[in-house]
């Protein structure tokens, strides 16, 4: 997608408990937490080697990396213009997100997950308790004080799309839910491990959508 759209795509990678994995919660206030310092000063190594432009620096990921992005959201939303969650390990939650400021979002979660519940428990995979994806959801949505009632469509046969709408500074807040689908990335590479993580599903592009979402949005000049 980066090949054939010209931006620059990065992937950085955590250090946390188990591979590749972001540190999220703990003793720290989250503006003080490693990995968030880490990618601030990583976007500022990014601006001072390559011409891009800054209104329009997005994060996303999937699963423990979702979460991440929602917490640079949460810590950086003078940079990050809009995240993009995939199966998100969302268990954070809102109690120390205090920067209210505006972040558009777009998510893909399937109804099956086994790691990151949709419906909200406690997740045997993940080892720990996750909220439900369209409660966070409307949390998100009043974050960026939207309008009340989001509009719901479908966007495939298994695809239903939730948007959030009227929100301040045109932050919108987008959720498709995949119906039977697992701990997946929608459209994206299959992961072999189906037996335990669950149902892949090609009913949509998250990759495309999360791009067109991105190119809608960008931070306001100062």
């Amino acid at each position: 997608m980066a090949d054939e759209n010209g931006f620059i795509v990065v992937y950085p990678e955590g250090t946390g408990f188990g591979p590749k994995s972001w540190k999220m919660a703990g003793s720290e206030t989250p503006s003080h937490m490693p990995d968030v310092i880490f990618i601030s000063e990583l976007i500022d190594k990014l601006e001072t080697t390559y011409n891009i432009d800054r209104t329009r620096i997005y994060a996303n990921g999937m699963s423990n990396g979702g979460g991440m992005a929602f917490v640079l959201s949460c810590t950086m939303s003078d940079r990050i213009a809009a995240v993009g969650l995939v199966s998100a390990g969302l268990d954070p939650g809102w109690d120390w997100c205090k920067d209210l400021r505006p972040v558009p979002v777009i998510a893909f979660h399937g109804t099956v997950d086994p790691v990151c519940l949709y419906n909200a428990g406690y997740s045997k995979l993940a080892g720990g308790m996750f909220p439900s994806i369209p409660g966070f959801m409307t949390n998100w949505s009043r974050r960026n004080q939207c309008g009340p009632n989001p509009i719901e469509s479908a966007a495939a046969a298994d695809v239903t799309r939730l948007q959030y709408t009227n929100c301040a500074d045109n932050a919108d807040v987008v959720l498709y839910t995949v119906k039977g689908e697992g701990h997946q990335w929608p459209g994206g590479k299959r992961v072999a491990a189906q037996w335990m993580i669950g149902r892949y599903s090609r009913s949509i592009d998250a990759t495309k959508q999360m791009w067109v979402f991105f190119r809608e949005h960008q931070l306001k000049r100062k």
